[in-house]
């Protein structure tokens, strides 16, 4: 058990405001945080009413001695730090010593403790700061601290809480973030005297994610390993979230920065920017993100609640974060499967449709009725690519058929509460804490193991990754003037037509490889401010690559003289001017993802529209484009390119397979 001892001033002094307890989450975030502090390998949270009227934490960590309890519920008074330099290298998630005195403050506060070996424990109680009992008493080994009608004595902060669903709900939220934290701790939480989760705690960040966010949640994730080894080190580890399955807001990007939950601006970004082009407009990528580095090298005591940090040297992180991911994104195959199930039922409310307006058109059998198929749930990627391409940006891989996984077997969402952590009462009483059993109560473990990730079958991989890439693609028809009708062996493939190109046109900008030019017998002139004709010259090299040329022999007349195949048909003077622009904005602020977004533009509007009449040679070029280039997957917009209908799945459809 560390000694604790009150901070001497000089060293107080040095410490970001003091701890203000605003909610219940806050209570709840300080006392589980000393939990894990503490060593504690489970730990079991229980709230009523939110947790304004009850909240109970419960570990089976060190302990506290009796002589030093009193001196744990005073101001500064902490056991992580005895010196000022030992602010450069904070490990533990608390700190300050504040946490216990800001807490019973303003709450009826008990605490029982016990350290391993000893026969008694101590009972402690204090009301608003002022001690009502302290006294031997019999207790698990571990700490339990008990916190009953909270502001209790301060109604004006009292009156600015919420409802007690929406505390309770704000403090599962601190509880989950800190679960996913540490997944090598067993947490439980109780609302209510009902089990919402259990993490397994054996040590497996996607056990862990998997008893919070649920299966579904958990099936969608790519894992994200990186490690840079320079300069003492930073590594990034984790999961992200498939392309396809982006969520409509932020509240799923979970960062840790060394087993603490943080929010930081240059972490969104890197995660963000590294989704660039392959997720839709107004969609945000989820993540859980292990970031560790250099306690040196970040500041943690910047902010009151801890929970924004500042790094030293925000690029060099926002730089591991960003690549980091791009690995996970170019390591792993993003190819989508038709979702039958669905398309079944939307061929059902149609039906339906039809029968309530003419009820005599109702068929005598259900013919529309859904087989059984083998299609996931999700439509899922089938296999990881190979090779890298020579520059970072993000893209998927060429499809192959299913490889046999091995059955899931899933943890259940709420496992039923047990008589050391769950109480039918509406109040528990601290003889009923003293009355449990003083041994350690059993290890929680859910009843099954969750499922890995990706099964690890490299050799297989590698066999169907090769067997799928030697397939030709033969283009069949196409659909609606827009969608791409092939096959390839035994895959059934559809390809968007304008996205695919799109996106051809867009790697080319991007990768600079504009293989086909026009010059212009007539060449555009322009008339253009001497900045931009500077940031012309200074990105000419740029722009020939691409496919652009521009004559500078009469200033401030600019000629453009020569455009990619794909563009000659486009309003020209338009797209000068807006080269000129990116240009000018590119040497004012360097940023790749000026061009980026230029390139964007220009591939969308060079691209083939939909309803444009090709011929069955001009698919053809294109959907051979599509099958072997891996980086045509997404449009820049974010959505897919193509998706796959295996042999099978249509024979099974059509019941000609019936196992």
């Amino acid at each position: 058990m560390p000694n604790i001892q009150v901070l001497p001033k000089d060293i107080s002094e040095l410490i970001a405001a003091g701890e203000v307890i605003e909610r219940p989450a806050s209570v709840l975030k300080e006392l589980t945080e000393n939990a894990i502090d503490s060593g504690a390998t489970r730990i079991t949270a229980e709230l009523k009413r939110g947790g304004v009227l009850y909240m109970r934490v419960t570990d089976d960590g060190c302990g506290i001695a009796p002589e030093q309890v009193r001196t744990a519920f005073l101001r500064h008074a902490t056991s992580k730090i005895q010196k000022a330099e030992d602010l450069e290298a904070i490990f533990t998630l608390g700190f300050r010593g504040e946490a216990l005195a800001s807490v019973c403050a303003v709450s009826r506060t008990e605490l029982l403790t016990r350290r391993h070996g000893d026969e008694m424990g101590t009972h402690y109680g204090i009301e608003g700061g002022e001690e009502t009992v302290f006294e031997a008493s019999g207790c698990p080994e571990g700490t339990t601290v008990i916190v009953r009608d909270l502001f209790y004595n301060v109604p004006v902060r009292a009156g600015f809480l919420k409802k007690d669903a929406a505390e309770g709900n704000a403090a599962a939220a601190v509880f989950q973030k800190i679960a996913l934290s540490h997944p090598e701790i067993s947490f439980r939480l109780i609302r209510e005297n009902k089990t919402e989760f259990v993490t397994p705690g054996d040590g497996e960040l996607y056990s862990a994610v998997h008893a919070i966010f649920g299966r579904d949640f958990a099936r969608d994730l790519l894992p994200v390993k990186y490690a840079e080894e320079e300069n003492g080190g930073i590594s990034v580890s984790g999961y992200i979230i498939k392309p396809l399955y982006a969520r409509p807001n932020r509240s799923h990007q979970l960062f840790f920065v060394n087993q603490r939950s943080v929010r930081s601006f240059s972490l969104i970004s890197a995660i963000e920017d590294a989704y660039k082009t392959l997720i839709m407009t107004g969609k945000f990528p989820a993540c859980v993100l292990m970031v560790q580095v250099s306690p040196r090298i970040v500041d943690v005591n910047m902010h009151p609640t801890k929970a924004e940090v500042r790094f030293s040297d925000e690029k060099r992180i926002y730089n591991a974060v960003y690549f980091a991911v791009l690995g996970a994104l170019e390591q792993n195959h993003l190819i989508y499967e038709f979702h039958l199930p669905e398309q079944m039922n939307a061929a059902r409310q149609v039906q339906q449709m039809m029968t309530q307006q003419n009820p005599s058109a109702a068929p005598k059998k259900d013919w529309y009725a859904p087989v059984e198929s083998p299609v996931p749930h999700q439509p899922q990627p089938l296999f990881p690519r190979q090779e890298q391409p020579a520059l970072p940006i993000p893209h998927q891989e060429p499809a192959a058929p299913e490889v046999p996984a091995a059955p899931e077997k899933i943890i259940p969402a709420a496992a039923s509460p047990d008589t050391e952590t769950a109480s039918a009462a509406e109040d528990i009483t601290i003889h009923e804490i003293q009355a449990e059993k003083v041994s350690t109560p059993p290890s929680i473990q859910p009843a099954e193991p969750v499922p890995a990730p990706l099964p690890e079958q490299p050799e297989l991989r590698n066999q169907v990754i090769s067997e799928i890439q030697n397939e030709p693609i033969r283009v069949i028809g196409e659909l609606f003037h827009n969608y791409v009708l092939a096959e390839a062996g035994e895959q059934f493939v559809m390809i968007d037509k304008h996205a695919a190109h799109e996106r051809i046109l867009f790697e080319q900008f991007r990768r600079r490889e504009c293989k086909d030019r026009q010059t212009l017998l007539t060449p555009v002139q322009l008339l253009m401010t001497a900045d931009e004709i500077s940031a012309l010259e200074t990105m000419q090299g740029t722009l020939e690559q691409c496919g652009f040329s521009f004559d500078f022999h009469e200033k401030p007349i600019v000629h453009m003289t020569g455009v990619p195949l794909s563009c000659a048909e486009l309003d020209l003077d338009k797209i000068a001017a807006e080269l000129a622009e990116n240009c000018l904005k590119q040497t004012a602020e360097p940023d790749a993802h000026l061009l980026d977004d230029m390139f964007h533009d220009l591939a969308c509007k060079a691209a083939i529209r939909s309803g444009d009449r090709n011929t069955t040679e001009e698919l053809q070029v294109l959907a051979s484009e599509v099958w072997n280039n891996e980086n045509i997957r997404h449009c820049p917009h974010g959505r897919p390119v193509l998706f796959l209908l295996s042999k099978y799945q249509i024979e099974k459809q059509f019941k000609r397979i019936q196992n």
